[in-house]
């Protein structure tokens, strides 16, 4: 399992080079029915993925940006065009296909932690582990390794409401880690948090990434974007630009 020490101090900027395609959409679009009309919220795009790559994509309000996530993260299906992940054809899956490779495949980290209120850190970080059928001795020991890689290694008895925001987004970092996925899918990641507090979690990305964690940011802010190494902007369902950058 990759994981990543704790946020350095020191701010570095890691550059990796990118690895075999996980991501591969051609010319795909999703189209929406909102009462008698027709929403085009994707019109054609095609992207690829590469392991080790730190992606964000941009885009204003209506730009087919939380579409573009949620195609990303197999939560939807295009209306047309394919979709591969880690070389598997997700554009017609069912469900629970869909489910198993969202489990398996994809770490998400979401803008309000999404973590269950009434249960510990620990057995936070290990509810992905239980639907993918490890016992409860695997699933404890692996959850207690990421929890210690991003520094909440004395907080895992703990609850979210005895926690700083910052260490609950960490909480979900780790979730998002622990099954070893292909990819981290960030919505927002730093929303909710205070601008310190955000770039400790900027830094932790930072470091995932370093390590070898292929890490996509979904953002509206141009300070957030500014950390990955590649930036894609949306507009009108279109992708409007696709730089690298070191």
């Amino acid at each position: 399992m990759t994981v990543a020490p704790a946020p350095t101090a020191t701010g570095s900027r890691h550059y990796r080079e990118p690895g075999s395609v996980v991501i591969e959409i051609e010319d795909v679009t999703k189209e929406y029915k909102m009462g008698e009309e027709i929403v085009h919220a994707l019109r054609g795009v095609s992207l690829n993925v590469r392991r080790n790559e730190y992606l964000a994509v941009m885009g204003p309000s209506g730009s087919g940006k939380s579409t573009m996530m949620n195609m990303l993260g197999c939560l939807d299906t295009p209306t047309t065009g394919k979709y591969h992940f880690t070389a598997k054809d997700v554009s017609s899956m069912s469900d629970d296909e869909l489910a198993d490779i969202r489990n398996r495949e994809i770490g998400f980290v979401f803008q309000t932690f999404n973590l269950l209120p009434r249960s510990s850190t620990l057995a936070n970080v290990e509810l992905p582990l239980i639907y993918a059928g490890l016992s409860p001795s695997a699933r404890r020991d692996r959850a207690i390794a990421v929890l210690h890689s991003v520094g909440l290694g004395e907080r895992m008895g703990h609850k979210p409401n005895e926690l700083s925001g910052g260490q609950r987004q960490r909480v979900a970092i780790a979730r998002a880690l622990v099954n070893n996925p292909s990819i981290i899918l960030a919505d927002e990641p730093t929303g909710n948090l205070d601008s310190r507090t955000g770039e400790e979690i900027m830094q932790l990305l930072e470091d995932l990434y370093a390590q070898g964690n292929t890490i996509i940011v979904v953002t509206h802010e141009e300070d957030i974007a500014r950390h990955a190494r590649r930036i894609v902007r949306l507009r009108d369902g279109l992708i409007e630009s696709d730089v690298r950058q070191n």
